[in-house]
């Protein structure tokens, strides 16, 4: 790798890690960076995943405080977390390069549009829990949390807005909750993926060695100093780079 190659990988992972401990959507830049200095797209996104999975399982420690307030949705959500991140891994696996790459710039901008969703998710579940308390569709939210950890293992990116969608099925509406037992569940489907990638042979492992650091570096930044971004600035970037980067690949791909 070129000097420029290794900074663009720390800067993109640093930011990434960043942006998870504040507003979620890391994958966004990391994943594009990848592509960017000619890494093969599904080694690209199995090294974006295993890259990152340090800095997901720390945002679990960061909500350790909510976990006994979550504990009887655990053993719900836990086996079909861990059922459909092994599924959606095994899925990359099998996926050429040719027809993941054919794939890239529609899940770009699926994550980016999942991202653009967070804000009017959040204010849904604020009106929801003012409002009457309404049975939980527990069966129904485990279906679908089992839809969204296959994406995650395949891809990934915008999983934590899907599945906050999947805990408002459920009645809850504490957000502190939502996001230590959303937390959890994300790890857990990116630690699966990240085994399945590792044991097939999948990840470049220079990179992930440099986009690791960054990664730590990110998250503990975002961490401390979340409080001092304004976040709608940080949302308003990201999405204007999840956009850009879309624009791009379908550019590239149908041009």
């Amino acid at each position: 790798m070129t000097v420029t190659e290794i900074l663009s990988l720390l800067f993109a992972a640093a930011a990434a890690g960043a942006i998870n401990a504040v507003a979620g959507g890391g994958t966004i830049l990391t994943f594009p960076t990848l592509l960017a200095i000619g890494t093969p797209a599904v080694v690209a996104n199995a090294t974006s995943t295993v890259a990152l999975v340090f800095g997901t399982s720390g945002s679990v420690y960061g909500f350790r405080r909510h976990i006994p307030s979550i504990r009887e949705w655990l053993w719900r959500f836990i086996p079909v977390s861990l059922l459909g991140g092994l599924i959606g891994s095994w899925l990359l696996t099998i996926t050429g390069n040719e027809i993941f790459s054919r794939l890239v710039p529609f899940l770009i901008l699926f994550a980016t549009l999942l991202f653009l969703a967070q804000g009017i998710v959040s204010r849904l579940i604020r009106r929801s829990s003012a409002g009457p308390q309404r049975e939980p569709l527990v069966w129904p939210a485990v279906l679908f949390q089992f839809l969204v950890a296959i994406y995650g293992g395949f891809f990934g990116a915008g999983i934590g807005i899907l599945m906050l969608a999947t805990l408002g099925f459920i009645g809850l509406s504490d957000i502190h909750q939502m996001n230590a037992l959303k937390n959890i569940l994300g790890s857990l489907i990116n630690v699966v993926a990240a085994v399945m990638f590792i044991c097939r042979g999948m990840v470049d492992w220079p990179k992930v060695g440099i986009m690791t650091l960054g990664a730590v570096a990110g998250y503990y930044l975002g961490s401390h100093y979340s409080q001092k971004i304004p976040q709608v600035w940080v949302r308003r970037i990201v999405l204007a780079i999840g956009f850009g980067i879309s624009a791009i690949t379908f550019y590239r791909r149908f041009a």
